[in-house]
């Protein structure tokens, strides 16, 4: 009979470069990439994952709900700009430049949402401003 030797080393779970596996771990989405230059090289790619993009997604969502339509823009954008500064210090690490253009799109498209909702007369920005440089100018911070 042949005895075999077992290792007690537990193997560690790593990312192989040539497979598309990603790993979901702390919020974050590791993964391994092609070069972008077109190279043979692979690289680490790091960004908020899109589970946690959708818990904040639902958060903003609660924050200018029809509830809160008797808030004043300046208030709801400096809750906003809070709660939205502290995820992007955390979500910083990394390449988040897709997630934060995406968080943009929402808060503005919610706000305007907001905006049109609280009267029933029609809401627009003054001459010659876009509603994105308007919304900037009332103060709401962009990632």
């Amino acid at each position: 009979m042949k005895t075999v030797a077992h290792s007690t080393r537990k193997r560690r779970p790593r990312l192989a470069p040539n497979t598309r596996a990603s790993l979901d771990f702390l919020g974050y989405t590791f993964r391994c990439d092609r070069d972008l230059f077109g190279r043979r090289q692979w690289y680490s790619n790091v960004f908020p994952s899109k589970r946690a993009q959708q818990r904040k997604r639902a958060v903003l969502h609660r924050m200018t709900d029809r509830r809160h339509c008797f808030k004043p823009l300046p208030w709801l954008d400096a809750e906003l700009n809070r709660h939205r500064r502290g995820w992007a210090n955390y979500f910083g690490f990394g390449v988040p430049r897709r997630a934060f253009n995406q968080l943009n799109r929402y808060v503005l498209h919610r706000l305007w949402q907001h905006l049109h909702r609280r009267s029933q007369r029609r809401f627009g920005p003054p001459e010659g401003i876009s509603e994105h440089e308007h919304l900037t100018k009332l103060g709401l911070l962009l990632l």
